[in-house]
């Protein structure tokens, strides 16, 4: 480390699990899944940077980030060099969402969804745009598969083991601060949802 130069950033570990309705409702916000979402990747980002990339007032990011960092989502990060406005960080490395049963959660999960959903739909609409420029290996990657599995309890248990394991296998602690050359970002999305059949419909009056 030469003279006058910052230590390596400390890496975030942990889960930061969120099962309170509350923790969720003040989740389920646009700007604050975008906040989330750049902050979970290892950025480090003051309310300016932030507001900048949601399109609000500082002063409303601000509102923002203390409102999650009450839920113990995202928190202050060392001061920069310039000691001007000290940035935020994620609380851990990864986010887990239980809603449990409440209506409230529940409602909540749903907003938090909507917008991861639309998120991946403006990914592949950017992908789009574009992918005729790019290698061959990387058009095989971008793909979208929608299946239905017929598991039993156990089954269902290995299988979602299985997927983290996979995951975890190549997170490999990257980040967007730290990840070796060469290397790019790639959105994987995964949903597991127990299908429930539609109740029949009532016949009209």
């Amino acid at each position: 480390m030469t003279a006058g130069s910052r230590p390596p950033r400390p890496r975030r570990t942990g889960e930061v699990r969120l099962d309170d309705p509350g923790a969720l409702r003040a989740l389920a916000h646009p700007a604050r899944l975008i906040v989330v979402d750049e902050l979970f990747q290892g950025h480090e980002r003051t309310a300016s940077e932030l507001a900048a990339l949601t399109g609000l007032t500082p002063s409303a990011m601000s509102y923002h980030l203390r409102a999650l960092e009450r839920w113990g989502v995202v928190e202050r990060a060392e001061p920069r060099d310039d000691g001007r406005e000290r940035p935020w960080r994620a609380a851990g490395r990864s986010l887990a969402l239980e809603a449990g049963a409440s209506p409230s959660g529940a409602a909540a999960k749903d907003v938090i969804a909507g917008g991861y959903l639309q998120q991946l739909r403006d990914e592949f609409r950017r992908w789009s745009l574009v992918e005729e420029g790019e290698s061959g290996a990387w058009r095989e990657i971008a793909w979208l598969r929608r299946s239905y599995l017929w598991l039993d309890a156990d089954e269902a248990e290995a299988f979602l083991a299985e997927l983290h394991a996979v995951v975890d296998k190549y997170d490999a602690g990257r980040d967007a601060a730290e990840h070796p050359e060469g290397t790019r970002r790639v959105l994987s999305f995964l949903a597991i949802v127990p299908a429930v059949e539609e109740p029949p419909h009532a016949p009209p009056i």
